[in-house]
């Protein structure tokens, strides 16, 4: 709660009518932005849920924070790329079509002569390195995430 009220018994009934915590004008921008990563944690939304951080071998990928960790150096990907890698992990092992990635991350149909997801992929596997041989080509199909000894 943000309020001019300024006396302890507004901040005591502040409190007890719900407000999880009680600021009163003026107030340092700061202190506000403290406080409210403090609900959130106490919230359980600041901190990482285990669901949120999958392992494979070396590579950490953090569906929460969109970050991706390859043997503790964390990985300058674009959101395309970010996505792209997430949806083949989402696949549990399963080829995803081409058609299926170029409808849902490009937004558009897929045409024979279109090399634009092959970009992609290319641009992922390399930033992945040694990661991005967990990505393999089912040719003339699409694509799939296999990573030996997967922790989630």
């Amino acid at each position: 709660m943000l309020t001019a009220r300024v006396h302890r018994r507004d901040r005591i009934e502040g409190l007890n009518a719900g407000a999880d915590d009680y600021l009163p004008k003026p107030f340092d921008p700061d202190e506000l932005l403290a406080r409210i990563r403090a609900v959130l944690r106490r919230a359980g939304r600041l901190e990482h849920t285990p669901d949120s951080i999958k392992t494979f071998g070396d590579l950490q990928v953090n569906t929460q924070t969109r970050e991706v960790w390859s043997a503790g150096r964390l990985l300058d990907l674009t959101s395309l790329e970010f996505d792209l890698l997430e949806m083949l992990i989402r696949a549990g092992g399963r080829v995803v079509t081409r058609e299926e990635i170029t409808a849902t991350l490009l937004e558009r149909e897929a045409s024979p002569y279109d090399r634009a997801l092959d970009v992609h992929i290319s641009h992922l596997r390399r930033k992945l390195a040694s990661g991005g041989e967990m990505i393999r080509t089912i040719r003339g199909i699409g694509y799939v995430f296999a990573a030996k000894g997967a922790k989630e």
